[in-house]
């Protein structure tokens, strides 16, 4: 009798709860501190059915209480998040309008189908309980390992040394596989059975397989991802800082070696970075050619055409900031920098450490993209194969930051049907 009245009290709360996951969420936390409460009324000496029934009537009216719950623990979606993304989607058409390629209807077709591709990860990434992926962190580690073998063995495509697969419109490159190490890594940064050892093999077989396409930008944006997450994880303060070390370390080490096998054109290219003037008939070209359209700018930017080298992909900053202006160009970065300042005020908000753990990398994941795209326009960063957020042309960078979005979603929409005990 007592079991019934219990599921009936249970019953009566949650049918007050419109969201599945909130009504199973809390049904478990009741049924938790109904056992609590019991356990303590047969410390005083109740029989283990008075007890029950004692523990149902001190949680009050269950039409009340169920009201409650469904306030406090209604699945959420972070609209901020929402119209960030619209309004970064829709001006990201911009430099395509700019550049004439919106007249060509080849352009127009793929950039609608790269937008909808891009709504369609995020929504459908926010849709799924983000909790489902923890167990599953091997599963996304290996296809990511799969996909760079896929790559570099059946690669039909090259460009600027890069190994590609191309089918049709779609091209299949390394940066496809950064969300499988993404939701892999913190599938074990959460995990407190990590050893520094299985760390070091995990993390370094990747590398060496980006190396073999080879992918530098795409093992940068690897690198800082990881070690960003590795500081979130379960690992003691001594050993993140023994890793940290160890591993820069080794990568000065590296580097010093590997400077007596650099090529000449690698060479040139930076040592163009550093001194653009000497290298201008050459590397040196591209660099001279950004400092004379952003001066060239203004405030309100130039209606006169110029050439402007990979103006729709790694440098959309550039052609955005020469045809719309200075003035537009930092609303421009307001708009993508309020993206990290979003996670970042999400942050404190998740308690649970996987949530943490998968807010950190999107976080480095999208940040290091902004950074270093913008830092390369304004000359502080080298040229490379890096993706301006949202606004630079192609499948894979839009899917990417799609997909770190859309996780973040899933997160904060159930950040308050995780129980942390």
């Amino acid at each position: 009798m007592t079991n019934n009245k219990k599921q009936i009290f249970l019953n009566e709360v949650t049918d007050q709860i419109r969201s599945k996951e909130a009504k199973n969420y809390v049904a478990n936390e009741l049924n938790y501190h109904l056992k609590e409460a019991k356990r303590i009324w047969v410390d005083k000496g109740l029989s283990e059915g008075e007890a029950e029934e004692k523990a149902v009537e001190q949680m009050g009216s269950p039409i009340k209480l169920g009201i409650q719950m469904n306030k406090l623990h209604r699945p959420k979606v972070d609209w901020w998040l929402v119209i960030l993304l619209a309004v970064a989607l829709g001006l990201s058409f911009l430099p395509m309008i700019s550049l004439g390629y919106m007249e060509s209807r080849h352009f127009l077709i793929n950039k609608i189908l790269i937008v909808l591709f891009g709504i369609t990860a995020t929504v459908g990434f926010m849709l799924v309980d983000y909790r489902k992926w923890k167990r599953f962190g091997w599963l996304f580690y290996l296809m990511g390992i799969f996909l760079l073998v896929i790559i570099r063995l059946f690669s039909n495509t090259m460009i600027n040394g890069l190994h590609l697969i191309t089918l049709g419109p779609i091209t299949v490159e390394g940066l496809m596989v950064l969300p499988f190490f993404f939701l892999a890594w913190a599938s074990f940064f959460n995990n407190k059975k990590l050893k520094v050892w299985h760390f070091l093999i995990l993390f370094l077989f990747p590398i060496f397989l980006f190396l073999s396409l080879p992918s530098i930008s795409t093992i940068y944006i690897y690198f800082v991802m990881v070690f960003v997450m590795l500081w979130w994880g379960k690992f003691s303060k001594k050993v993140k800082w023994l890793i940290s070390t160890g591993t820069f370390s080794l990568l000065l080490l590296t580097g010093i070696v590997a400077w007596q096998f650099v090529q000449p054109y690698q060479m040139a290219r930076l040592l163009a970075f550093l001194n653009p003037e000497k290298y201008a008939d050459g590397a040196g070209f591209t660099i001279l050619k950004i400092h004379e359209l952003l001066s060239k700018a203004g405030w309100f930017g130039s209606n006169t055409w110029e050439f402007i080298p990979e103006a729709h992909t790694n440098l959309v900053f550039v052609s955005f900031t020469y045809y719309y202006g200075w003035l537009f160009a930092i609303v421009l970065v307001a708009i993508l920098s309020l993206f990290v300042a979003r996670m970042v005020v999400i942050l404190p908000k998740v308690k649970d450490s996987y949530g943490r753990l998968l807010l950190i990398g999107g976080l480095a994941l999208y940040g290091v993209q902004l950074v270093s795209n913008i830092g390369m326009a304004l000359g502080l960063f080298p040229l490379t194969s890096m993706s301006l957020p949202f606004m630079s042309y192609g499948l894979m960078p839009t899917v990417l930051n799609a997909v770190i979005i859309g996780v973040v979603l899933s997160v904060y929409h159930r950040k308050d049907l995780v129980c942390v005990r």
